[in-house]
Formats: C-alpha cells, structure tokens, sequence
C-alpha cells in the first residue's frame, strides 16, 4: 500500500460524480471531490501531479474502453475509479455485464499503481433511490468482492453511519449530483480512508429545518421535470448522453501545485 507521505500523484476515472457535477464553479466548470483532494493532497507534496479522466454520463463499459488503460499506463500512486452506477439506472441492466468490466478494470488498475480506491457512491434519498436499490446494492457487494481481492480500498459513502449524504439538501437541483458541501464531504471522506488527519466530520448530520410546505414541494417537483427529468428521458430514448464528444477536464497527469485549484 502507497503511504499518505508518498501520493506524488493521483488519477480519478469515472462519470459525472467525478467529473465534479454539480459543483459549478463561476466560468461554468465543474470542480468536485476529486479536485478538491487533488489540491489538498497538492499542499503536502512538492511536485504533485493529477489527472481527471472522468467524463459524465459515461457507462462502466465506456470508462472501461476509454479511461482504465490510459489510467494504468500512467502508473500514479493512486487511483480512483467510480463506475457503474449509471448502468444500473438504465431500464435495461445486465448486471452481470457490469460487474464483469468492472472486474477487468479493477484487474487492470490495481497492479499498476500505489493504491487503488473503490467507492459505494452516496445516494439521495427519495423513490428513485428505492427503484433502483436492489441492483445498486449488488454492485456496491460487488465492489466490496473486488478491493479484498485486489487490495483496493472501499470508501464507504452508502451503507450505515453514512445517512447525511442521502439528505437531499446535498444534492442539486437535478437530484442527481451533490451539491458543493456534499462534494467537501466526500473528499474527506477519501482522505481519512487514506489514513490522513481528519480535517472535519463528513458523516455529521445536517441541522434540522423545518419542511417546505406542500405547494413549495409541487412547484420544485414541476421544475425538476421540466429542466432535467423531460431532458433527461429524451436523451435516453434517442440513444445521446450529456457526455458524448466531451473531452476529461485533465486528460494528463500534469503538475499541480495547491494554489492552482479554485
């Protein structure tokens, strides 16, 4: 295992969630998780470097295809890979598919670099969740199958003792990206898995609020339709994804100093 003392570099591959989605910065970029432990990993590291081959909307079969070689050729001392998870909100699921790319993947990552992180990824709480929890949850064993096998890490975000990243008030209008506060929390979250000192509690439950009233529910449930569910539904049945012809964000594993990231 890659010591805290000696990560000099770092690759995350993956979908949107490592893309950054939805913390937008003011030039309409997206930072993110991954971006922020980058730059605070970059502030104990002279000459750190990163790379952020993520691209949203990507199936397990595309990061598999498009970023897990290039990851392992690059040899970084650790790795993170998030995927699979938009395959198991498609109508249409082989689950069997999934788990054996991710497989190869893992099979892949694991030999060629420091440390490998796997994640069962944080869900909002709400019906869509519930749908689709049965195949998400044989996922997340299944990740827990392939990080005892390979030696990978597993950053819990789901299972218990993780309930406040469920809480829809980290997550964006879209329902399906955290917000910027959730994205804070799933840094540290990686960082104290890499047994660093902890910098704040990410598992701390938010304050109470009192629930909006009904019509207030009705009107956000009539614009969550309208701007991302209809869009959302179109693009699933003419075959696009928000990812198609889009390049990562940090396709090399170029040098990043701490002041660099926003």
């Amino acid at each position: 295992m890659t010591t805290t003392t000696s990560i000099r570099s770092f690759v995350a591959l993956g979908d949107s969630f490592t893309e950054g989605m939805s913390d937008l910065l003011p030039d309409g970029t997206y930072r993110g998780w991954a971006d922020l432990l980058a730059g605070r990993l970059a502030a104990r590291t002279e000459d750190f470097r990163y790379a952020n081959l993520a691209v949203r909307g990507k199936l397990i079969g595309q990061i598999a295809a498009d970023q897990v070689d290039t990851a392992a050729s690059m040899g970084a001392d650790l790795v993170t890979l998030v995927g699979g998870l938009n395959d198991t909100l498609r109508p249409k699921c082989d689950m069997g598919r999934v788990c054996g790319l991710l497989e190869e993947s893992v099979t892949k990552l694991a030999p060629n670099c420091g440390q490998l992180v796997l994640m069962r990824s944080p869900g909002r709480n709400g019906p869509v969740m519930e749908r689709y929890r049965p195949r998400i949850e044989q996922l997340f064993d299944f990740v827990d199958e392939l990080a005892e096998r390979h030696g990978a890490l597993v950053v819990d975000l789901y299972g218990g003792g993780t309930a406040s990243l469920g809480d829809p008030r980290l997550w964006a209008d879209d329902r399906l990206h955290l917000t910027y506060e959730g994205h804070q929390r799933v840094a540290e979250a990686v960082w104290q898995k890499l047994g660093l000192p902890p910098e704040s509690d990410w598992q701390a439950a938010l304050p109470a609020a009192v629930p909006p009233s009904w019509p207030a529910r009705r009107l956000a449930d009539a614009r969550f339709a309208r701007v991302h569910l209809l869009p959302w539904i179109g693009r699933r049945l003419t075959g696009r994804s928000t990812g198609d012809g889009r390049l990562p964000k940090r396709p090399d594993l170029a040098p990043l100093a701490c002041e660099d990231t926003p």
